[in-house]
C-alpha cells in the first residue's frame, strides 16, 4: 500500500502527539524543560531500511527497544548516536563521563527516557487503533546499526516508520530517531483508520 503525503502528515501528527505526551511526563520527572518535535517521517519497507542503515553511520548507537504485543505485534525503538546519548544524559543528570558508574547511569536514564517517549507514541497509536498493547520491559542496546537491525531485515512482512526526533533541552538540541516496526497488516489498518478520520 502506497502512502500519500496527507497520510504521512497525519502519521507525523499522531507521533508528535505521542512525543508531546512523553515530553510532558519527562518535564515533570526530570524537572527540566524538554521540548520534543518530529520534523520528518519516512515509511520504509525492508529493502528501503537496508539502504537507510548507512545513514546511521558506522559508529555505535544507543538504543532503547520496547516490544509490543496484542492485536498486532512489533517493536518501538528510540536511537541516538552514542556520543549524543552521552550528551543527553550529561545534560539531564549532570554526571561526567569519568564517573565509574556512568555506563549504568546512562543505560538507566536512556531506558527511562525511551520508555516514556515510546509509551507516549504507542499510546497515541493504540488510541487511534482502539487496540490495547502489552509491552515488554524496555531493553537497552548499544551496537552498530547493522547489528541492531540484522534480524529485522530478514522479515519482508513488516513496515517501518522512521521518525526523526529532536530533543530540545536547555540550550541543547539533540537529534535521535524513533523507529517503529509493524506487521504489514497492522500498518495498513493504521493507514485505513487515518484515511477515515
Amino acid at each position: 500500500m502506497e502512502t500519500s503525503d496527507r497520510q504521512i502528515d497525519a502519521l507525523k501528527e499522531l507521533i508528535n502527539i505521542g512525543v508531546g505526551k512523553g515530553a510532558s511526563i519527562l518535564n515533570a520527572m526530570l524537572n527540566s524543560h524538554i521540548v520534543l518535535k518530529v520534523p520528518a517521517l519516512k515509511i520504509l519497507d525492508i529493502d528501503q531500511l537496508k539502504q537507510e542503515i548507512g545513514s546511521f553511520g558506522d559508529g555505535k548507537l544507543s538504543m532503547v527497544m520496547l516490544k509490543f504485543d496484542g492485536q498486532f505485534s512489533g517493536s518501538a525503538e528510540l536511537m541516538f548516536p552514542s556520543e549524543t546519548a552521552m550528551a543527553l544524559v550529561n545534560t539531564l543528570v549532570g554526571e561526567q563521563p569519568e564517573n565509574m558508574d556512568f555506563d549504568t547511569i546512562r543505560s538507566g536514564t536512556l531506558c527511562e527516557i525511551g520508555n516514556v517517549v515510546l509509551n507516549g507514541v504507542m499510546g497515541s497509536i493504540s488510541n487511534i487503533l482502539s487496540s490495547h498493547f502489552k509491552y515488554s520491559v524496555p531493553e537497552y542496546i548499544e551496537d552498530t546499526a547493522e547489528h541492531i537491525f540484522s534480524e529485522k531485515i530478514t522479515d519482508k512482512a513488516i513496515k517501518v516508520l522512521l521518525a526523526k526526533t529532536r530533543f530540545m533541552i536547555k540550550e541543547l538540541n539533540i537529534d535521535g530517531d524513533i523507529v517503529l516496526f509493524f506487521e504489514v497488516g497492522a500498518f495498513d489498518k493504521l493507514i485505513e483508520i487515518i484515511e477515515n478520520l
